[in-house]
């Protein structure tokens, strides 16, 4: 779980400093930067595979080790803030807990430059420093990145040359290195593996209609690849099944009965619902309806991620049954398997949050003139926690006085 992110420099993110819980939701006009920080969070994604800074925001083929690694939006040539003082410094500064029993809670920092591809800054601690790049100077000219890595001693070990295009993180995941200790080596493979346990969830009705290759599968796709195979994997599970249909019965007006996959000619699945003794095969069902089955399956899959993220969440859903939205999201995050980052533009979401909630929604807004994003939580809006007494949050959400007060 990431507990606490800092940022510099990255596209619209000049300065930001947040700290997260297990339900975020992100609100804000169009382009206010929602986007740039779910882009920030593909970045940790992607420094959790262990791929280069160019790898990482202009993209990666598929290879034998790796799937297909989209591009961040704009790539390398729009990674940087407009205007910043240092061009080539980008910087990322995450506090996290490891997943599991232990919890143990690291700090990590990587500074970058985008254009180069090339790190300018690195650091890891758990408790105590385990390797630091900045007494070692790394000028631009060095052919190698260097670390002092602390072995347990009290000394510093001698400095090491590493891959300069590559976080050093990665590295030391990998082992393989006699100047890492295997216990630093295994807390670094625990750390990436929480980083690259991350999936977006953004469902279309085209994906969710049709059939899907697999058999069966232990997370669906970010636009709902192979949704009636993740179905057919929920089924499997009685318990996982039985809350699942659970959710679905409160967003139908008519009961549903259960849930499944038709077969297709060579065995092939597709989602179905069950109501009034009838099988409705997905292609007759509405947006709302398939939506909404995605995202609740996605909090149901076998392989569950560490981070999920949403955008837009309310898309396709009546606002009749939005609070059942909150209300799943709500429950899901409580469980604690899974942090959630979402995005809305629905007032009505607001209006069933509850006070405590408010800290970890985040409202963004885009300064006009520098272009640079503002994220702030909203008791830290200005006067918020007096207004929201006298005016519903959604009101002051739909009438834009969050945005004149931030």
């Amino acid at each position: 779980m990431i507990e606490r992110i800092a940022i510099q420099n990255f596209k619209s993110l000049k300065t930001l400093d947040l700290k997260l819980g297990r339900l975020n939701l992100f609100i804000g006009t169009n382009a206010s930067g929602k986007s740039n920080f779910f882009d920030a969070l593909r970045v940790l994604q992607g420094i959790g595979y262990g791929f280069t800074i160019h790898e990482i925001l202009d993209g990666k083929p598929k290879s034998a080790a790796s799937e297909v690694w989209e591009p961040i939006r704009g790539g390398s040539a729009k990674a940087t803030f407009t205007g910043a003082a240092d061009a080539d410094d980008i910087s990322f500064h995450v506090w996290g807990r490891l997943a599991g029993d232990a919890g143990q809670e690291w700090e990590y920092l990587v500074c970058f430059s985008a254009r180069d591809g090339r790190l300018r800054q690195e650091w890891l601690s758990a408790g105590r420093i385990i390797y630091d790049s900045e007494p070692a100077g790394n000028a631009a000219e060095d052919p190698a990145f260097h670390v002092r890595f602390h072995g347990g001693r009290k000394i510093w070990q001698p400095h090491l040359g590493l891959e300069k295009s590559r976080p050093v993180l990665g590295h030391l995941a990998r082992g393989g290195n006699g100047k890492w200790s295997k216990g630093h080596a295994e807390l670094a493979q625990r750390i990436t593996h929480d980083l690259a346990n991350m999936q977006r969830i953004d469902p279309s009705p085209i994906f969710l209609r049709g059939y899907s290759q697999a058999q069966t599968i232990q997370r669906m796709g970010e636009r709902g690849e192979n949704f009636a195979a993740l179905i057919r994997a929920i089924c499997a599970d009685e318990k996982a099944k039985k809350a699942y249909v659970s959710w679905l019965k409160e967003l139908r007006p008519a009961e549903v009965e259960d849930v499944g996959t038709l077969q297709g000619a060579v065995g092939e699945p597709l989602f179905m619902l069950k109501e009034g003794g009838q099988e409705f095969p997905a292609p007759v069902l509405s947006d709302g309806t398939l939506r909404f089955a995605a995202i609740t399956a996605a909090f149901f899959q076998p392989d569950m991620p560490g981070i999920l993220t949403i955008e837009e969440v309310e898309n396709g859903i009546h606002a009749s049954r939005l609070r059942l939205l909150v209300e799943m999201l709500r429950n899901r995050a409580k469980a604690g398997q899974t942090q959630i980052m979402a995005t809305t533009h629905s007032p009505i979401v607001l209006a069933w949050l509850k006070k405590e909630e408010y800290a970890t929604t985040f409202f963004c807004k885009r300064d006009e003139t520098t272009g640079e994003s503002h994220i702030c939580s909203l008791p830290k809006v200005p006067h918020f926690e007096d207004t929201v007494q006298k005016q519903p949050i959604s009101d002051l959400f739909a009438e834009g006085w969050l945005e004149d007060a931030l």
